[in-house]
């Protein structure tokens, strides 16, 4: 195509965002669920405004990646879905330590990323470093993992609150929510 044909410079017609949400109701489907995924979205959200500057706050790392067992099969980047990997329970760790988390448990789309950057569903390393470049405030002294259960029952009734009274535990002032 020419200048002439696209004075706008505009991408090609093909050249279009992949359906994220669409393939992932599909993925469900195919995994044997009957109904389409249906995501949780609300009108009103209970957010609020932090009462300090990011770099005086304390912040918290939520994440729904797993902690990496070898028992459980092929983890790796670009594993094939893995069921075996998946926790069905809240999970705390040290911000201080490194952990080995893996994302094999989740259905994303496998032909279009490769999951080799780890910091994409677990950024602790790239949390420490603003901490200590004084972006933000500090780390809590744990960050948590948020179960995948596929059940809106069990994620609001159950891990929700357990969550949330972690983080309060911490005395965190804002949370970074990684959902892959």
């Amino acid at each position: 195509m020419s200048d002439n044909d696209n004075p706008f410079g505009f991408a090609p017609d093909e050249d279009v965002p992949i359906p994220y949400m669409e393939r992932i109701r599909t993925y469900y489907q195919t995994l044997g669920f009957g109904a389409p995924y249906r995501w949780a979205h609300y009108a009103d959200v209970p957010f609020a405004p932090l009462s300090k500057p990011v770099s005086e706050a304390r912040i918290g790392l939520i994440t729904t990646a797993a902690p990496y067992d070898p028992a459980k099969g092929d983890q790796g980047p670009g594993a094939s879905y893995n069921a075996a990997a998946k926790f069905y329970t809240v999970y705390s760790g040290a911000t201080a330590e490194d952990h080995d988390l893996r994302i094999s448990h989740i259905g994303y789309d496998r032909l279009h990323t490769k999951a080799t950057d780890n910091n994409s569903w677990f950024p602790l390393p790239a949390l420490r470093r603003a901490a200590a470049a004084g972006q933000i405030g500090e780390m809590a002294a744990r960050f948590h993992g948020a179960p995948t259960n596929r059940s809106h029952r069990v994620t609001l009734d159950q891990d929700c609150p357990e969550l949330l009274a972690r983080v309060r535990e911490d005395k965190v002032d804002a949370v970074v929510i990684v959902a892959v």
